[in-house]
């Protein structure tokens, strides 16, 4: 069974930045895509950042200049690089890994901005 494990969340204030990082148990290299979700409390898990065996990307709108992800084949790992955060990207931030028509999700990890 495939594990996705992030890292990377914290509290930060307004302004500033955060690297999330998702580590997988197995290669990423053949992974059709990889992205990350978040979930702020009482609203629906949402797309943040996606980027695919090719590396192409694409990014929710709220989050298109600010955010960056990246992959690393050689170490499994999926970044998203945050900068600029503001009060409203404070959610749980997922990691999700997109494999032959099934989707693999980690545990999460907690950012929270502050105003």
């Amino acid at each position: 069974q495939l594990q996705l494990v992030e890292s990377g969340g914290g509290l930060v204030q307004a302004g500033g930045s955060l690297r999330l990082s998702c580590v997988s148990s197995g290669s990423i290299f053949s992974f059709n895509g990889m992205g990350w979700y978040r979930q702020a409390p009482g609203k629906q898990r949402e797309l943040v950042a996606i980027i695919t065996m090719g590396g192409n990307t694409n990014y929710a709108d709220s989050v298109k200049g600010r955010f960056t992800i990246s992959r690393d084949n050689a170490k499994n790992t999926v970044y998203l690089q945050m900068n600029s955060l503001k009060s409203e990207d404070t959610a749980v931030y997922y990691c999700n890994a997109y494999i032959f028509g099934n989707h693999y999700w980690g545990g999460g990890t907690q950012v929270t901005v502050s105003s």
